[in-house]
């Protein structure tokens, strides 16, 4: 991190908490990169361009995670579902892969920074399977930030994925029904000897996970911040996170100094 932006990330922190010890950042952010569209609306453009406009908000957002130190960054990009868009808007995200990483590969090996992609990339043409495939490839041996895009992606079918794969483990004999736990599953996903997700972001004010990381969200922090995608800068990313540093995370259990006798709820009671 540069010295201005490690200035402006202490000032953050600074002015929105009580300006005391060290932040404490997310091992894992993913981001549901939300409201692309809107905003080209809202500046009377096509909706490919509100997606090239959120790519120059993408590669600011991935320096400074790299810079800040985080481990992981899972971003949504195309999902199984957003192959029922519009011809001409699917066409324009399929060219967008083939320059975001014409453009980018370069200064991301560089930075260490191995990239996964999360989805069936079977189902992606040609042309853009062999570009993940290559980037994939040729990031496989760097051990900075892990960064893991969702293209083709879906949760529900990498779960049934997952589910498949222990399945004919356990047809085949090399394990048994109750050997199965909870770290088995996570071993079966994409993002498998990678920490769960610590922090949600989803940009343009919608509150919902849109079939994104279903499994490994289950202790995230979530934060809607309202603006859109394309906008979203990296003082409000620094804003998000040191938000996150703020909070309490007690993962079901209650914290020591709550007052004795008080009624044992359910989670964030």
């Amino acid at each position: 991190m540069n010295a201005r932006q490690l200035k402006a990330f202490w000032n953050i922190w600074r002015q929105d908490g009580d300006g005391d010890g060290e932040p404490r950042l997310p091992r894992h952010v993913a981001i549901i990169m939300d409201g692309n569209g809107r905003w080209a609306k809202k500046h009377k453009l096509n909706v490919s361009r509100g997606h090239r406009q959120g790519t120059e908000t993408l590669r600011e957002i991935i320096r400074h995670t790299d810079d800040l130190g985080i481990e992981a960054l899972s971003l949504y990009a195309f999902s199984t579902e957003n192959w029922s868009r519009p011809a001409e808007e699917v066409a324009a995200l399929m060219q967008l892969i083939l320059d975001f990483f014409a453009s980018e590969i370069d200064e991301l090996c560089e930075k260490n920074v191995r990239i996964l992609i999360l989805g069936d990339k079977s189902a992606l043409p040609a042309k853009q399977r062999e570009t993940l495939i290559e980037a994939e490839q040729r990031t496989a041996g760097n051990t900075g930030l892990h960064l893991n895009i969702g293209v083709n992606y879906g949760s529900r079918a990498e779960l049934v994925r997952a589910t498949a794969e222990i399945a004919r483990m356990v047809r085949d004999g090399e394990m048994q029904p109750e050997e199965i736990t909870e770290q088995t599953i996570s071993d079966h996903l994409y993002t498998r000897g990678q920490p769960d997700v610590d922090l949600l972001i989803r940009t343009s004010g919608e509150m919902r996970l849109s079939n994104f990381l279903l499994y490994q969200n289950a202790y995230a922090e979530f934060i809607f911040p309202e603006v859109l995608w394309p906008d979203f800068t990296v003082a409000e990313y620094d804003r998000c996170l040191a938000a996150f540093g703020r909070r309490d995370r007690r993962y079901g259990g209650r914290d020591s100094t709550a007052e004795n006798g008080a009624d044992q709820g359910g989670e964030g009671t």
